[in-house]
């Protein structure tokens, strides 16, 4: 500073102030902050701008690309049954996969709470977020086998349903040459003749392999005529080795139908009824007298071979629920981190006030726990609609029609079916429909930041 004189009295004159530099708010300069940011600037327009224009460009042009198709691209999105079918099941999907998972999600975190080893559950259930997509897709295609020998749902479904309802032993099983029985209708077998008391009957039968005849089966043994009864005997009557063996008589190592049901009908009602011993025999009261002997289709019945879970009708639900088995971890974990920011005295104070448990899960819990439930919701539903891996793994060729999706369909249009200007359409549109859930996302997570 240089003194000046002025009336005797010296002052100090201030230098000019020193230009100021531009900053930014968190008081870095703002070229350095644009050089950091360059690089990653560089690989968004590279990598997200750049794709996501080329692709709206390219949705208006022919499958050449050289010349301008206009909206007609466009109007494909609702006209090809294809892309319609895609549509709707990208509908079911939003619906249903994200509501289910963080349900699910939501009643684990709950319950885990309230158990000792929770921590182990909570793992076990989050373990599935570490397979990818790709291993999931071929679990899951062999956990949905039709063969109950191989697919683990239809093995529990068989399970169950044999507990109820006894499946034949005998599905291919029918009269051989010269067979004393007839076709009766509806699967069933009948005697050409009427029996009587004190007779023997035989009813010989073939078509089961060896190796499918029951544990319990043991070599068949000739009826033994009793006097106010029908014996008779039911069995598999083949011996390996050509011609070896008596047709339509016993002979050694046949062995007889155990637990084969025999029914005397006499004009259209069964009068009686039995069932064969291990090794074939059966015994008719002498109420049996005068009538046929029917063997009931129920013998022969094909074993229940489960749910066809890939085919049409039940191929989408099927995906899902291995999806909901990947994703319920996921919501879990969110929410158990919400649910342990939930204050304690709440929850407290209502079950002082009288509130019994469900009041207080759906009163206070689940009303505290909203913003999280909403925001695993939304992340959700952004991520069903790109679904593609398991659809594309688990479906097969048969019913892949049916189980498509907006993703899978974009990627057959574009490489199978070389489409394309339709395949860029539905990226596009896809893009369209994540948009409006994001900004609902990002404005729920900045109201919640204010707060």
């Amino acid at each position: 500073m240089a003194p000046a004189a002025a009336g005797g009295v010296a002052k100090t004159v201030a230098p000019p102030p020193a230009p100021r530099t531009r900053k930014s708010v968190t008081g870095t300069r703002r070229t350095a902050a644009a050089l950091f940011l360059l690089p990653a600037l560089v690989l968004l327009g590279a990598l997200v701008v750049y794709p996501i224009g080329y692709s709206v460009v390219r949705s208006l042009y022919d499958r050449s690309g050289d010349s301008f198709a206009g909206v007609d691209n466009y109007r494909a999105l609702f006209t090809d049954d294809g892309i319609r079918t895609a549509l709707r099941n990208n509908v079911v999907w939003v619906v249903f996969a994200p509501t289910i998972a963080t349900a699910l999600g939501l009643v684990f975190a709950v319950l885990t709470e309230r158990i000792r080893w929770g921590t182990a559950f909570k793992l076990i259930v989050f373990m599935p977020m570490a397979i990818s997509m790709l291993a999931a897709g071929i679990i899951f295609r062999l956990v949905y086998d039709q063969d109950p020998d191989k697919g683990v749902a239809n093995a529990v479904w068989v399970g169950v349903h044999d507990t109820f309802a006894e499946s034949s032993a005998f599905p291919r099983a029918h009269p051989g040459r010269d067979s004393p029985l007839r076709p009766a209708g509806g699967g069933a077998f009948v005697t050409r003749a009427a029996v009587h008391s004190g007779e023997t009957v035989v009813l010989p039968l073939v078509g089961v392999a060896p190796d499918r005849m029951p544990d319990s089966a043991r070599n068949a043994v000739p009826p033994t005529p009793e006097p106010g009864k029908i014996t008779g005997t039911t069995w598999q009557d083949f011996t390996r080795g050509k011609g070896v063996g008596t047709l339509a008589g016993v002979d050694p190592g046949e062995l007889g139908y155990a637990g084969m049901r025999i029914e005397a009908v006499r004009d259209g009602t069964v009068v009686a009824s039995a069932k064969a011993a291990p090794d074939g025999t059966f015994t008719l009261p002498a109420a049996a007298d005068g009538a046929h002997l029917r063997l009931p289709a129920s013998n022969f019945k094909e074993p229940y071979n489960g749910l066809d879970w890939l085919g049409p009708s039940l191929v989408t639900p099927a995906i899902i629920g291995a999806y909901i088995w990947m994703w319920a971890g996921f919501a879990m974990v969110l929410i158990a981190a919400g649910l342990a920011g939930i204050p304690r005295d709440l929850l407290e104070a209502a079950r002082v006030d009288g509130a019994d448990e469900w009041q207080v899960f759906r009163r206070i819990t689940v009303p505290l726990l909203a913003p999280v439930l909403g925001v695993v919701t939304v992340t959700l539903m952004i991520n069903v609609l790109k679904v593609f891996d398991l659809v594309f793994i688990i479906a097969p060729g048969s019913s892949q029609d049916d189980a498509d999706v907006l993703a899978l369909e974009l990627y057959r249009k574009g490489f199978s079916e070389d489409e394309p200007g339709i395949a860029s359409a539905i990226a596009v549109f896809l893009l369209l429909l994540v948009i409006p859930v994001m900004w609902f996302n990002i404005r729920r997570l900045r109201r919640e930041v204010r707060r």
